[in-house]
């Protein structure tokens, strides 16, 4: 039996709740914020970053407009814990299934607690990572607020 691709799983994830998205797998790499913005000519504030935290030694996905940087001590603090860091790549594949570049914010084995950044709320549509580093889907932003069960808070660093 074929292993099922990650891109298929997000795909799944969808097709199972009933939700048309349309995952779009390109030709180039969307493995960053900026190269996925470039991909489909959105905002870089508009690409979600699905970003996993190890805090207290529990996994935290902080979901982080491309155009921000996460604060790991904000995300302690909204996460209950005494410290937060970024997961290495080991501890990204173990807790999501997925490499890094193309985790998305929905679809993990075992749903991770999830902070949204609150400057993604600038945008009625965003596009986030659909488990490949050249896959990504577009949707609204409260449509992914639902899915996710995140917590919308400040987790980045602040403005100089």
């Amino acid at each position: 039996m074929k292993p099922t691709r990650s891109v298929d799983r997000v795909r799944d994830y969808f097709i199972q709740r009933g939700i048309n998205i349309d995952i779009k797998e390109l030709p180039a790499s969307t493995r960053t914020a900026q190269l996925a913005a470039d991909a489909v000519s959105a905002p870089l504030g508009s690409i979600v970053k699905s970003l996993v935290f190890v805090a207290d030694g529990r996994t935290v996905l902080a979901l982080v407009a491309g155009d921000q940087r996460a604060e790991p001590a904000k995300i302690a603090g909204q996460a209950n814990a005494q410290a937060a860091r970024i997961a290495n790549a080991d501890e990204v594949r173990a807790a999501t299934s997925y490499a890094i570049g193309g985790v998305p914010p929905v679809a993990h084995p075992t749903p991770p607690e999830t902070l949204i950044d609150q400057t993604l709320l600038r945008f009625d549509k965003v596009w986030a990572a659909a488990g490949a580093p050249n896959a990504v889907f577009e949707i609204e932003m409260k449509k992914l607020v639902e899915l996710t069960q995140g917590r919308v808070a400040d987790i980045v660093v602040a403005d100089k």
